[in-house]
């Protein structure tokens, strides 16, 4: 009966002890302060305004079309201001019909902060014709300082229409991915 015992306790030991090690080692390999499975944290809102869009035409990589940015504002929890006018929207339907966009533009923080966004993504249609969600990949260049923030971690956004007819224009949701 004790050699029985000690067997069962010997085994439930090792489970532990083999448990632990493969903790420790999934911890090890992970940089530090690093979690399995990204998460997503708000970063800001910009309604956007555009004029309307300027077709280019057919290109050797599809049919290219230009939308000038006007203005618009933001706001986050640590950041606020306006959207430069002067940007362009360069977006090119291709040979799939799906829409790549590249949007180029600068924001102005209400202290005075001026931050280059360039701004991509591209927007497609599911089996049934409905355009899947469009999803961005933002680059933020902020000048060194309140927002380098910006400028050292990833982001991703999302975009939607949001103007009026006649005044057309977007909304993009940027989330920090922690």
């Amino acid at each position: 009966m004790n050699q029985k015992l000690t067997a069962i306790l010997a085994s439930a030991l090792f489970a532990i002890l083999a448990s632990a090690t493969s903790a420790a080692r999934a911890a090890d390999s992970a940089p530090p302060g690093a979690s399995a499975e990204p998460t997503l944290e708000f970063a800001f809102e910009e309604n956007v305004t555009l004029a309307k869009g300027i077709p280019v035409g057919k290109t050797a990589m599809g049919t290219r079309i230009i939308i000038p940015i006007t203005g618009g504002t933001f706001e986050g929890p640590k950041i606020k201001g306006t959207i430069m006018p002067g940007g362009w929207d360069w977006q090119l339907v291709r040979a799939d019909g799906c829409t790549h966009i590249k949007a180029d533009y600068m924001i102005k923080t209400d202290d005075g902060a001026i931050i280059n966004v360039v701004n991509q993504g591209s927007v497609c249609r599911d089996e049934n014709g409905k355009p899947i969600p469009l999803r961005t990949v933002p680059i933020f260049e902020p000048p060194l300082g309140k927002y380098e923030w910006l400028g050292k971690n990833t982001f991703v956004g999302t975009l939607v229409p949001s103007g009026e007819s006649g005044n057309p224009a977007v909304k993009i949701r940027f989330y920090q991915v922690k």
